[in-house]
């Protein structure tokens, strides 16, 4: 799955998509419209939402990365007077490094070259977009498919019990599949544009890009919200002149965070699709390290649907109760014992 990355990562993300979508082509179908009708609707107003987004925040970002190398400086500049502290620990750093050096074998230094900054943002974001694209197109072959696929899994099983049994998984997981990544869309959507309007109103330049940021940033449980934090601190320490000052962006951003994640989340979505912390965190850990930000965005998706395959699996269903974050009590425990 590592070296398979660049195949397996828009398949697997085309999926998601269209399970996600899934009960909307549906509901269409009920009322009338014909699935690829609806897949294409769906999918088209996707792309160009995708496309109007990247619009509008690429002459603000291919800036910020140009100017990305005098921005250490900068930030360097103006925490001189934090940075102070530290000086004796770099000066006795240095001591050790000069010992190692004075060897009576010289050692030869070989130096990779590494490409620009630049170079490797425009290859990171050409390779994001064809995954993308990719995704993108399956998706529309699956939903335009109907239920084809339901019906071939029905026919792979003879008794009518398993057929029965292995439909309800499926539409379970796409029920669930569906909630969840809407719901959390619509959460990252409202979060993101309450940040972005809180942040114009204390006058952080570009408020619609970090935004935009917060909302992608948001997939990511506890991670994002402190990766968030620090890059507009870091952007609001180069900004403003004061660190006083620049320190109300970054508590603006992880306050509204917190407020969302413990407070609103939980509401909305309810317990049912409440998930162990320990699992949560462990899972973005593993796909982060295993596909980078695009697995670690789908961490939680790839957990959800876990959690209902072991809801439906009796010999499953004890590390299904590991994932959850309801305490089960003693009583449930007897119940579920006989």
């Amino acid at each position: 799955m590592f070296f398979a990355k660049d195949v397996l990562l828009p398949i697997v993300m085309g999926f998601l998509l269209s399970l996600t979508l899934s009960p909307l082509v549906r509901g269409a179908s009920r009322v009338g419209f014909p699935a690829a009708l609806t897949a294409l609707l769906l999918i088209g107003g996707l792309s160009l939402s995708i496309l109007v987004s990247f619009y509008m925040m690429s002459g603000t970002v291919t800036e910020w990365v140009e100017e990305a190398p005098s921005f250490g400086d900068k930030i360097r500049e103006r925490l001189t007077p934090v940075s102070e502290s530290v000086e004796a620990v770099k000066d006795a750093s240095k001591e050790v490094e000069k010992i190692t050096e004075a060897s009576p074998r010289p050692v030869q230094r070989v130096v990779v070259e590494q490409p620009g900054l630049l170079v490797s943002a425009v290859s990171n974001v050409a390779s994001a977009g064809t995954s993308i694209a990719v995704a993108l197109v399956l998706a529309l072959f699956l939903l335009a498919s109907g239920d084809l696929f339901y019906a071939k899994l029905i026919e792979s099983f003879s008794l009518m019990s398993e057929k029965k049994k292995a439909l309800k998984l499926v539409y379970d997981i796409e029920r669930r599949i569906s909630h969840y990544l809407l719901t959390i869309t619509c959460i990252n959507a409202g979060l993101g544009l309450t940040i972005g309007t809180s942040l114009h109103v204390v006058g952080l330049p570009d408020a619609h890009i970090w935004g935009t940021v917060a909302f992608f940033l948001n997939f990511l449980p506890y991670v994002g919200a402190l990766v968030g934090t620090l890059l507009v601190a870091a952007f609001a320490v180069v900004t403003y002149d004061s660190l006083a000052f620049a320190a109300v962006a970054p508590g603006i951003y992880l306050g509204l965070a917190v407020l969302e994640g413990q407070f609103v989340t939980p509401m909305i979505l309810g317990r049912r699709l409440e998930l162990n912390t320990v699992s949560v965190l462990l899972t973005v850990i593993f796909w982060g390290w295993l596909w980078g930000i695009a697995g670690a965005l789908m961490a939680v998706p790839f957990l959800v649907l876990i959690k209902v395959v072991c809801d439906h699996v009796q010999e499953l269903q004890p590390f299904g109760n590991f994932l959850s974050a309801r305490e089960t009590s003693t009583r449930d425990t007897a119940v579920a014992a006989q």
